[in-house]
């Protein structure tokens, strides 16, 4: 029973990569009613023989009609499986975009759907996940206990982010909001309450992987944050850096340096580091922000903003949803329309190489720090992340203890 209704559930979910196309309409048309008729069905059976509790999904139909359910069955489980492995993906790449994990190797295995993705780390936790769980529940019955507290959780926290939607997107009233939601969340939870007494039997295993998972994201953030502040008190004031470069320039070269840099006050370490140890200073100078916006996609005509410093300096900073991949070659072409004529063959781009280093005394728990650590070395390269040509990439590297 549980295959074949996940596969239809999961197919239902994975119809919005469709958008508002004909294929989503002529799917939902067959997949929604489909699956309430099955659920439907199935209660009307228990309510007329209890007895049939054991295995209600198969016991729908005759004996003849057995063999190709079950193909049916194993087909859903196909279907469920390919939506996991798409969801595990897009979820992975959207949180980060939103800095709560680590940079991983996305790679695109299509030319005209920018969804389909791929990422081989996940897809490898996910097998050994796989494993894991076969090995540990052994039987489709014992790992019913943890499918209903997985199920029955994914529902209320859907509801209570629905809930956030219409209240703070749509922007309805309070209780209006609350009104809406209240009753789907009471089922959801009385739900997930008759599925709490199974945690010890085996219950406990999606509890276990959520609350691993909320480390590595909290341990990401809280690791970053120190990070950055550790980095803000050796910068240099973009301000200051500017007047002394005005006063003192230094040996100017043809072509254009674009410096990748989140902190847009002070001067990135790579241009600290090409002064000092160069000591000359392009024609040009690009100060590249790459951010994320709290939004799936923006349009190319809000996706670039331009502020011109000095007539030697100038800040660009490119804006990406969640979902989009952060491409800057293809973003700073859209600044030919702001005035800038980009080449790439005449520019060069300075990335700053942070090395982590652990302190005797860190500013995170040993376990955190450690946690954050191995993160950090398996983050993917900015370059490569940035789709910026290897061939047009200076690395600075500098060391920061944590």
């Amino acid at each position: 029973m549980f295959l074949t209704v996940t596969g239809a559930e999961a197919l239902y979910a994975d119809l919005g990569h469709f958008g508002r196309s004909p294929i989503r309409f002529a799917w939902v048309s067959l997949v929604l009613p489909a699956l309430t008729l099955n659920y439907m069905g199935q209660a009307a059976m228990l309510l007329a023989r209890p007895e049939t509790i054991e295995n209600p999904f198969f016991l729908l139909y005759p004996e003849w009609a057995l063999l190709p359910i079950v193909a049916l069955a194993t087909m859903a489980t196909i279907i469920a499986s390919q939506a996991v492995i798409t969801g595990a993906y897009s979820i992975t790449r959207q949180a980060i975009q939103l800095k709560l994990l680590p940079r991983l190797d996305v790679r695109h295995t299509s030319e005209s759907q920018e969804g389909q993705i791929y990422l081989g780390r996940v897809n490898a936790m996910l097998m050994i996940g796989v494993i894991a769980l076969v090995l540990l529940f052994r039987t489709s019955g014992s790992l019913a206990t943890a499918y209903g507290i997985a199920v029955t959780g994914t529902m209320v926290v859907t509801a209570c982010l629905a809930f956030i939607v219409i209240w703070r997107g749509w922007r309805w009233p309070l209780w209006a909001a609350a009104l809406v939601i209240a009753p789907f969340l009471l089922i959801d939870l009385v739900f997930m309450g008759a599925n709490l007494m199974k945690i010890l039997s085996g219950g406990y295993v999606p509890l276990l992987i959520a609350l691993a998972i909320m480390l590595v994201m909290a341990s990401w953030r809280r690791g970053s944050a120190v990070v950055a502040e550790k980095s803000r008190r050796i910068d240099v004031p973009l301000g200051d850096l500017m007047a002394i470069l005005d006063k003192n320039p230094p040996l100017s070269v043809p072509g254009t340096a674009i410096y990748l840099t989140a902190d847009t006050d002070s001067a990135p370490a790579s241009l600290l580091h090409a002064l000092k140890h160069f000591k000359v200073l392009h024609e040009r100078n690009v100060l590249l922000t790459v951010l994320t916006a709290n939004v799936p996609r923006i349009d190319d005509e809000q996706r670039v903003t331009m502020e011109t410093l000095n007539p030697r300096f100038s800040r660009v900073t490119l804006t990406y949803g969640f979902m989009e991949e952060p491409n800057v070659p293809k973003g700073l072409m859209l600044c030919r329309k702001k005035g800038w004529k980009f080449d790439i063959m005449s520019t060069t781009f300075f990335v700053s190489r942070r090395t982590l280093r652990p302190a005797a005394k860190g500013d995170m728990p040993r376990w955190q720090n450690r946690l954050f650590l191995l993160l950090a070395r398996g983050a993917a390269d900015a370059t490569e992340y940035f789709h910026i040509p290897s061939g047009r990439v200076v690395e600075i590297g500098t060391q920061i203890v944590m």
